[in-house]
C-alpha cells in the first residue's frame, strides 16, 4: 500500500512537471529510479499512461483517467492527515475505560462527569468488571487496575497510593468487643472473599510479618458482598482503603486494630502502549491522577 500511494504521488509529479527529469528532481530520485517505477506502474495496470519521446510527454487517454483519480485519492490522503493533526491536540471521540466494580462506582464515575464536562466532545463507555480483561480484545483504552500487572507488555503508570485495612462495624465491636492484638483476631467472626479466599491474613508490626489464621465464618466471592456483610454487622473483614474511606469517616464501620500495617499495589492507569497515545487517553490519566491524589485524605494509623 505505501509503494503504491508512492506510484500515485510519482505520476502525478511526472505529469505536473512536465517529465520523468524534471520530477526525479524535484522527489530527489534518479532518473533511471523515476523510469523504472513508471513502467513497473504501467505493467500492473495493463495499460500505458504516457506516450514520452527524448523530448516530451502526452498522457494517453487512460493516462488522463488515472491521473483524475490520483489526483483525488491524493488530496484526500492529504485531508486525512490534516484532519488527524487538527485532532492531535483534540479530546474527543469515545474513551473507553474499564475498572473495578466498586472503585468505579464510588470514586470514577464522579470524576469522569467532572472530566467530561471540561471537554464536552468526548463520549464514555465504562466497563466495570471484577475480572482481568484483555484491552487490545476489548478495545480498551484504559484500564484501572490494583495488583500486579499479569501481562508486562502493557504500560502502567501510577495514580495513587493503596492500602487495605481491618473494618467492623460499630455494632459487631459493641456486641463481640473490640480486637486489641492480631492475636484475638481468631476469636472473631471473619469475612473473607474472592477467588481463592483463604484465612491466612498478613500484616506488618513493627517491621516484622504477622501470620493470623482467622475464623472463616462468611467466605464470599465478591468484595461487594463482603462490604456490606461487615457494613450490617456480620463481622470483621479487610479491604482496601478505596472501598471503605467513606464508610470510616461517616462512623458506619470502623478501622480495627490500625497499627498493623497492610500495604497492598497503588492504583494504576493500564493501557496497552505509550507510543501515540490518543489526547483523551493522556488527559484522561492526568485528570485521574490528580483527582484521586486530591482525596487521598485518610491516615494509616
Amino acid at each position: 500500500m505505501i509503494d503504491q500511494t508512492l506510484d500515485l504521488t510519482l505520476f502525478d509529479r511526472i505529469v505536473a512537471a512536465g517529465s520523468m527529469s524534471a520530477a526525479a528532481r524535484e522527489m530527489g530520485l534518479s532518473l533511471a529510479v523515476v523510469s523504472k517505477r513508471l513502467g513497473l506502474l504501467e505493467q500492473r495496470l495493463g495499460v500505458r499512461l504516457l506516450n514520452r519521446t527524448t523530448r516530451k510527454q502526452a498522457l494517453t487517454d487512460e493516462g488522463q483517467v488515472f491521473h483524475t483519480c490520483c489526483q483525488r485519492i491524493l488530496a484526500e490522503i492529504a485531508e486525512t492527515e490534516r484532519l488527524m493533526t487538527r485532532q492531535a491536540g483534540t479530546v474527543g471521540g469515545v474513551l473507553r475505560i474499564n475498572a473495578p466494580r466498586a472503585f468505579g462506582r464510588r470514586h470514577l464515575a464522579p470524576l469522569l462527569v467532572a472530566f467530561r464536562e471540561r471537554h464536552p466532545a468526548l463520549k464514555v463507555h465504562l466497563e466495570l468488571s471484577d475480572l482481568w480483561v484483555d484491552l487490545v480484545a476489548h478495545g480498551i483504552d484504559v484500564a484501572i487496575r490494583v495488583g500486579t500487572l499479569p501481562d508486562s507488555s502493557l504500560v502502567a503508570q501510577e495514580l495513587a497510593p493503596n492500602y487495605r485495612v481491618l473494618v467492623a462495624s460499630p455494632s459487631y465491636l459493641a456486641r463481640r468487643g473490640t480486637p486489641q492484638d492480631a492475636g484475638d483476631l481468631q476469636q472473631h467472626d471473619c469475612i473473607l472473599f474472592g477467588h481463592a479466599p483463604h484465612g491466612d491474613w498478613r500484616f506488618v508490626w513493627q517491621s516484622e510479618t504477622l501470620r493470623i489464621q482467622v475464623r472463616d465464618t462468611y467466605v464470599v466471592d465478591d468484595g461487594d458482598t463482603a462490604h456490606e456483610l461487615a457494613l450490617h454487622g456480620a463481622g470483621i473483614t479487610q479491604k482496601s482503603i478505596w472501598d471503605v474511606g467513606d464508610d470510616i469517616e461517616a462512623g458506619r464501620l470502623a478501622r480495627v486494630l490500625p497499627s498493623l500495617q497492610m500495604p497492598a499495589s497503588p492504583l494504576h492507569a493500564v493501557y496497552p502502549h505509550s507510543r501515540h497515545l490518543a489526547p483523551r487517553t493522556r488527559a484522561f490519566v492526568d485528570f485521574l491522577r490528580d483527582g484521586l491524589r486530591a482525596t487521598w485524605r485518610w491516615p494509616q494509623h
